[in-house]
């Protein structure tokens, strides 16, 4: 019963059929759904639907693209919801080099500021890196008592190393069914142990499904290309996964397998 690790099921694409959506990934073997709360407004989405669907967990933070928003009054918000047992994580927080939605300055301060949280509160933390690896890097460093995941991971070797060093997760998506796919060695060098699967729906919708929504059903097919790459069988893929799920979002998760 794979484990869709990361999903935008708040974001308005699925505002019209979000209960048929989870329908859908049940009837393909899906065990769970991790909802993204990349802002307060996804946030208290991704919360009421986890609060009424035990397959669905939410996540909380401030993404990278509005971390120019980040204040005393958010980061008190984010402690006070990170006591909800409906929310297993951080995030998605990080760095965004890329589009510089915010402030390299703002971002660092945001990021650093959610993996303190995240320590505190025991959970870990979803981690968006784009065109930043040095700067993920150090900054998961001088937080040791953080645990991370890299989620939908398509960055250099070198940071995903450095996230293996330190005990961190790696989660792949729909890209690397992707004929672009250009980093065969990651899905194969990350330790079992520390290895994820995701959707990150409505985008990057996995081969054979390339041009339409993304969706959690799909994550059996990231499953499927894993396994391939490490040349195992689906079912053990998914054993590992979904117990990796398991052991790094807790018992919100594991009570709904």
């Amino acid at each position: 019963m794979p484990v869709d690790t990361h999903c935008h099921l708040a974001d308005p694409a699925f505002a019209a059929d979000a209960g048929e959506v989870v329908g859908r990934a049940s009837a393909a073997g899906v065990g769970h759904v991790v909802v993204i709360g990349e802002s307060p407004e996804a946030a208290a989405r991704a919360v009421e639907l986890a609060g009424g669907d035990p397959r669905l967990s939410a996540t909380a933070g401030v993404h990278p693209h509005v971390a120019r928003t980040w204040s005393e009054d958010l980061e008190a918000w984010l402690r006070e919801i990170l006591r909800d047992p409906r929310v297993v994580a951080v995030g998605e927080t990080g760095l965004d080099y890329h589009y510089d939605h915010s402030p390299r300055e703002a971002q660092r301060a945001a990021f650093e500021a959610q993996l303190t949280l995240a320590a505190e509160a025991g959970k870990p933390a979803v981690i968006h890196a784009r065109e930043a690896d040095d700067d993920v890097a150090t900054t998961l460093r001088n937080h040791p008592r953080a645990t991370a995941i890299l989620h939908s991971f398509s960055s250099g070797m070198a940071l995903l190393r450095t996230g293996v060093a330190l005990g961190h997760y790696v989660s792949f998506s729909g890209m690397v069914t992707f004929r672009s796919w250009h980093l065969p060695e990651a899905l194969v060098e990350v330790p079992g142990d520390r290895l994820l699967v995701e959707t990150d729906a409505p985008y990057l919708a996995p081969v054979p499904h390339r041009g339409r929504r993304n969706e959690p059903a799909f994550v059996v097919e990231v499953v499927r290309r894993v396994a391939e790459a490490r040349r195992v069988s689906y079912e053990e893929m998914d054993r590992l996964t979904t117990n990796n799920a398991v052991t790094v979002f807790g018992e919100r998760v594991r009570s709904a397998l």
